[in-house]
């Protein structure tokens, strides 16, 4: 990308300056967390890179912020406890996300292509991809709970299958989005934003710009 956008910059800039406070404070937990969490904000845009991706602007604000509030906000600002809405907010988002994101790497896998399998179909495996993801999420927090001491499961089995039918819910309507988006009803929204990504990956689409815009089938 040409130029990390502001937001970014100054959640580096945090979670730095919170690294530096951590150890002249010799807290030890805010230093570790902090630290990975500044790491992971490089992680996104570094990924798309190497698979030969470029994310809208927006997107990789999103997942930064995302990441930020996650582990930094919800575990060194306590978040979690402070709102109990956090998680489920943070939940329901990135499973929509992941949802979303399914289905653009799902219809990049059929170069664009809107004929190549069903629209339902589609959006049935964008769907599995947000789930998974969520379910990947929950033993991440399972890790580091048993490896680190955190408490990211809070109520344990009660709070890991709440999280599991948020994220089913956020995922359904990240699919069913591509749903939509394929059957050509939606061009705002996360219409938009489907295609402000193929623009910028005109290359993995070749056959959606031969195609034109997703008709009705």
């Amino acid at each position: 990308m040409s130029s990390v956008p502001v937001v970014i910059r100054l959640i580096q800039a945090v979670l730095a300056i919170e690294v530096i406070s951590g150890v002249l404070t010799q807290t030890w937990t805010a230093v570790f967390v902090a630290g990975a969490t500044l790491i992971l904000t490089f992680l996104p845009d570094k990924a798309a890179r190497f698979f030969g991706i470029e994310l809208p602007r927006t997107v990789l604000t999103a997942i930064v912020v995302f990441i930020f509030a996650t582990l930094f906000l919800g575990e060194v600002a306590n978040f979690y406890e402070r709102f109990w809405w956090w998680d489920v907010v943070l939940h329901f988002f990135s499973a929509l996300s992941f949802g979303a994101m399914g289905f653009l790497f799902i219809f990049m896998m059929f170069e664009g292509d809107k004929y190549a399998a069903p629209a339902w179909a589609i959006a049935v495996l964008a769907f599995c991809v947000g789930v998974a993801f969520g379910a990947i999420w929950e033993i991440f927090e399972f890790f580091m709970d048993q490896t680190f001491g955190f408490n990211m499961q809070k109520s344990g089995l009660v709070d890991t299958m709440w999280d599991l039918i948020i994220d089913t819910i956020g995922a359904a309507i990240g699919g069913f989005s591509g749903f939509v988006y394929l059957k050509g009803r939606e061009s705002k929204g996360m219409g938009a934003l489907f295609n402000e990504f193929m623009e910028k990956n005109r290359k993995f689409y070749r056959k959606a710009r031969r195609q034109g815009k997703p008709e009705d089938r």
